[in-house]
């Protein structure tokens, strides 16, 4: 069985119960969550034309920033995930390059540009429409390592199969290059990439639509997705009442005020 698979249906059924022994192929392997860490936006990479890229050029566009680790020739579970966000991505409306960015980075140094441009022509066939913001890059000087231990997703390369072990996680960053959610899994629901991009841009993105979401689904760490919140509905509902009896109270009032002021003045006593 190849290792990519084995971690899969590992991390899928969650055969790894806590106090299980850890099969030698997955120790070190997994994602440590860092939320609020900076990541380090000098580090550089190859860009998937062949010229050198910082970090921090693709960061800082105002937009927040999927951040997925990979390597592009891996036999399976890289392809699921990238595959499972285009697919999901394809649901939303926004593009890449002008709502939200998306940085790929190989994780195999010896994956070289050439790989990460066909990688990413595969990729947008499948997405099938512009995506400016979607950049492919490969590693420089092990910077892929560096950038994922900070970002907390770690792995590592298993000699006997000559693959990488792995987890199956997207990180989702802050304009300004700051972890603020990790989602995992090989599918993702569009609507937990849209409130996850949403909150990542700290209020500079959201519309009164994803206010109103945002304030019903909360980020559950244990369901690993955003959930609704009755306490917040409850609330929300209360607020929503209040707000409709003063509307239809003072749509009273007025009518009763211009009715008052359509009245004849009054004739001489007689």
């Amino acid at each position: 069985m190849r290792i990519c698979s084995f971690i899969f249906a590992a991390l899928a059924v969650g055969v790894l119960h806590a106090g299980a022994s850890i099969p030698q192929e997955l120790e070190g392997v997994g994602v440590e969550e860092k939320l609020g860490t900076a990541l380090d936006q000098n580090l550089e990479f190859v860009g998937e034309n062949g010229r050198p890229v910082r970090l921090g050029q693709l960061l800082n566009q105002g937009r927040p920033v999927i951040l997925n680790f990979a390597y592009y020739s891996c036999p399976m579970l890289c392809s699921m995930v990238l595959n499972g966000l285009t697919s999901s991505l394809r649901e939303l409306t926004w593009t890449p390059g002008k709502e939200y960015d998306i940085v790929t980075v190989s994780i195999d140094p010896r994956e070289m540009y050439q790989l990460a441009a066909s990688k990413k022509q595969a990729q947008l066939i499948s997405f099938d429409r512009p995506a400016p913001g979607w950049h492919f890059l490969a590693d420089y000087n092990d910077n892929a390592k560096k950038l994922a231990e900070q970002a907390g997703f770690h792995y590592r390369w298993d000699k006997q199969r000559e693959q990488y072990a792995h987890s199956a996680a997207l990180v989702l960053l802050t304009p300004d290059g700051k972890v603020a959610r990790y989602l995992y899994g090989i599918k993702f629901k569009s609507f937990d990439l849209r409130l996850g991009l949403t909150e990542a841009t700290e209020g500079k993105m959201r519309s009164t639509a994803d206010h109103l979401l945002l304030y019903c689904f909360q980020y559950d760490a244990l369901a690993r997705s955003y959930v609704m919140v009755a306490r917040n509905i409850m609330r929300g509902g209360g607020a929503l009442t209040i707000f409709v009896m003063g509307a239809v109270l003072m749509r009273f009032w007025r009518k009763e005020r211009d009715s008052f002021q359509q009245l004849p003045p009054p004739g001489p006593v007689l």
